[in-house]
């Protein structure tokens, strides 16, 4: 939103952010919708609060189109909060991270950062490896979205996209609609359109810690990936091309088990390569939202994560890379593994995988993913 913005309507536009709260309120999850007002690059940054008539609450900012906290109830009726991120804008965007975001272009990695469309080369910026990872430095994580807060559980986010943003081409228009559901879910549906043929791949870049206490690893969760198979990494984390079975190795989870059974077993030359779980599964779910894609539950709170997408692919990512030098939410160090990612998504890649469901946007199409979490608890 652009400056000029008449006063009045900058007001109401405060107002509608903190779900016609105070200004000065904070909200279930602590954060003071204050230290969120501030100006990217001639826009406006807010939180915006979502709430549900069971009291589960989500704040979101449109500063990287980012889930700031997640409020639902552990097995005790406690509200806690599952998901790693800081209670101001300034660290969001001081501290390079993707913690919550709605990553574009293209989410994951991009071979050398190089794309062919009809003939034509196109270089990306390489900014992990040698490969383009989420859209480059400059990718829309670091963006901000224009908002429309429909009513007080959803929230539309359009980021518009010029021709050559980060080099991808096309002018491009793509939205992000959060809806809190009554029985606890974030429907996330995602939609782009677009002038020139060019490459999309949307998701969000959540780090979930389900015991709300994000002071301690998350390898206790017990992980469950609806996959059979999955796509092997290098050790530069670029997918090799292959499609391989998860059986008889550390990366099957279609028996659940704690995501830190197997995880250091660095003998097995994909942990190695992955400096943990950071992959790519093929869903088995074939597009079908009705089909749990995932689930992951804290031992510790009982709460429950499952995720639904229409997506191909799933990427599973341990927070391998998290040090202990990020200070978050509360004052919160996040040491290494301290958070699940669960990132809804086409293969890694795809662009240079023509044998793999495509990524490209044409004139006069529509792109479309939708993905689901859904929270409840275990006894």
């Amino acid at each position: 939103m652009k400056r000029q913005v008449l006063l009045a309507g900058v007001a109401a536009m405060m107002l509608t952010a903190c779900n016609h709260q105070p200004e000065t309120a904070l909200t279930l999850s602590g954060l003071d919708p204050v230290k969120f007002q501030t100006t990217v690059n001639d826009a406006q940054t807010q939180l915006y609060t979502l709430k549900n008539k069971a009291g589960m609450e989500v704040c979101i900012t449109n500063f990287g189109g980012r889930i700031v906290s997640i409020m639902v109830p552990d097995k005790n009726g406690t509200m806690q909060d599952v998901v790693l991120g800081f209670d101001s804008i300034a660290d969001y965007i001081n501290i390079p991270s993707d913690f919550g975001a709605s990553i574009g272009r293209y989410a994951n990695r991009i071979n050398q950062g190089k794309i062919v469309l009809d003939g034509d080369t196109i270089q990306l910026p390489k900014n992990n490896f040698g490969h383009c990872l989420h859209g480059g430095p400059k990718g829309w994580q670091y963006q901000v979205y224009n908002a429309n807060p429909i009513d007080n559980t959803t929230l539309e986010l359009t980021r518009i996209s010029p021709d050559g943003d980060e080099n991808f081409p096309g002018n491009l228009t793509a939205k992000v609609l959060f809806k809190l559901t009554e029985d606890n879910a974030i429907d996330i549906k995602y939609s782009a359109t677009t002038d020139k043929k060019t490459i999309i791949n949307m998701t969000n870049h959540s780090y979930f810690n389900l015991s709300g206490n994000p002071a301690q690893a998350a390898t206790d969760h017990i992980l469950y990936v609806n996959a059979d198979n999955y796509t092997p990494v290098d050790n530069t984390f670029m997918t090799t091309g292959e499609i391989v079975p998860v059986k008889d190795t550390p990366m099957d989870f279609t028996t659940p088990k704690a995501v830190g059974q197997d995880i250091t077993k660095y003998d097995f030359a994909q942990l190695k390569n992955g400096n943990g779980y950071d992959h790519n599964w093929v869903l088995n779910t074939k597009g079908d939202l009705s089909v749990v894609a995932a689930r992951l539950t804290s031992p510790v709170s009982g709460i429950t994560l499952e995720v639904y997408t229409d997506e191909p692919g799933i990427q599973v990512y341990t927070g391998n890379f998290l040090d202990g030098t990020v200070t978050g939410k509360k004052g919160i160090v996040y040491n290494q593994r301290a958070s699940v990612c669960l990132e809804t998504q086409h293969y890694p890649d795809s662009p240079n995988k023509p044998e793999w469901p495509s990524v490209v946007l044409e004139p006069g199409e529509t792109y479309n993913s939708e993905c689901i979490f859904k929270f409840s608890v275990e006894q």
